[in-house]
């Protein structure tokens, strides 16, 4: 960490369950109940047959790949990611769900060996195999020495802050979903419930219950974290209803919002001096293959670095490093693939005062004031 900062990674969508599950070490049962696909095995050939022959088993870290290195050489201080995926060999399938995620508690190190600090829960496929499958998933983390947040045994656990040092200071996360990502109010974690922390709407009331909760729990020299699922899977439009509500966050002391549901990198707001990040997009999963949408190049995925300053809490360096999955592992994207993803992110950004630059080797950085 440079004197004085804090360096955050953070990613969007991480699916460690079905076809990427499959080829890792110990793989589960690959039985699926979706309407065209019945076996996990299944999205591994698509992948195959899109890019080529993918060995198996697979060492834990092959699904991030390059990414590794990239996120070892930032050396940041804290490593955040919205896991997307129940990670149990128990529980029955969701009732009323066309897609279930899960990777079997024994391939752990896929995410261990990324040195991930904090898993963000709330999301629409923790609680793909019941409360059963949620409270391993919390279980499997913990042991593990990852923190959570978003979920839980009730709702005091799924309202609590995920906590690390860094610096003089903490990083607290709090990870929070919204109906509008496919999350059921029905998952709700309640007083003796295990589930997630849902807010009802985008309203000002709800935000208080994020900035209430930061108030209480920061000390001087804390960072304020508030990770987001919501909204649709496609598109560039951030409806104004989002951008309302990262805005209340950020004027009521949060100091980064990292939003994720969407498939693909979604506009990027720096307001206040403080980062908003309405989508960060998928990283990893099972994708590679399946065809439709390929206007928004769901191949490509963004490595987020956000450097903020210790002592004001302000936006220092944010960087995205441009990564492609193919044979189910991401591969450092090659310079034609970073300038797309330039300027359609540049673009959809410009509305926010935005301005992305690329550097000659195809990182982009959000250009600060």
């Amino acid at each position: 960490m440079a004197s004085g900062t804090i360096k955050l990674f953070l990613a969007g969508d991480v699916m460690t369950g079905r076809g990427v599950d499959q080829i890792l070490p110990s793989p589960g049962s690959p039985k699926l109940r979706e309407g065209h696909v019945r076996d996990a095995r299944d999205y591994v050939a698509l992948a195959e047959a899109a890019n080529g022959p993918i060995p198996r088993p697979v060492e834990p870290d092959w699904p991030w790949g390059d990414a590794l290195k990239v996120i070892g050489e930032a050396a940041p201080d804290a490593r955040v990611i919205n896991l997307e995926t129940s990670i149990t060999n128990d529980g029955d399938f969701a009732p009323d769900k066309g897609i279930h995620y899960r990777m079997r508690p024994d391939n752990i190190a896929c995410l261990t060996i990324a040195g991930i600090d904090v898993c963000a829960l709330a999301n629409n496929h923790v609680l793909d195999f019941g409360a059963v499958g949620l409270t391993d998933t919390v279980d499997t983390l913990h042991a593990a020495g990852i923190r959570t947040a978003g979920a839980g045994y009730d709702a005091e656990q799924a309202w609590r802050p995920g906590v690390l040092s860094a610096g003089n200071g903490r990083v607290l996360v709090w990870s929070v979903g919204l109906e509008s990502s496919g999350i059921s109010p029905a998952n709700a974690a309640g007083k003796n419930r295990p589930g997630l922390a849902l807010l009802p709407d985008l309203s000002k009331e709800s935000a208080a219950l994020i900035i209430e909760r930061a108030h209480a729990a920061r000390r001087e020299g804390d960072l304020a974290v508030a990770s987001l699922h919501w909204g649709s899977n496609w598109g560039y439009n951030v409806p104004r209803g989002h951008i309302q509500f990262a805005r209340w966050l950020i004027d009521g002391g949060v100091d980064v919002v990292h939003g994720h549901s969407s498939h693909h990198p979604r506009p990027i707001e720096v307001y206040r001096g403080r980062p908003i990040l309405y989508g960060c997009g998928d990283l990893i999963n099972d994708y590679e293959g399946i065809s439709g949408y390929e206007q928004f190049r769901d191949d490509l995925r963004l490595l987020y670095f956000v450097t903020m300053d210790a002592a004001s809490q302000e936006l220092r360096e944010l960087r995205l490093v441009p990564v492609r999955a193919r044979r189910m592992r991401l591969e450092r994207a090659a310079r034609d693939d970073a300038a797309w993803l330039h300027r359609v992110l540049g673009d959809a950004s410009s509305s926010f005062g935005t301005t992305i630059g690329m550097a000659s080797h195809g990182t982009l950085t959000v250009v600060t004031p």
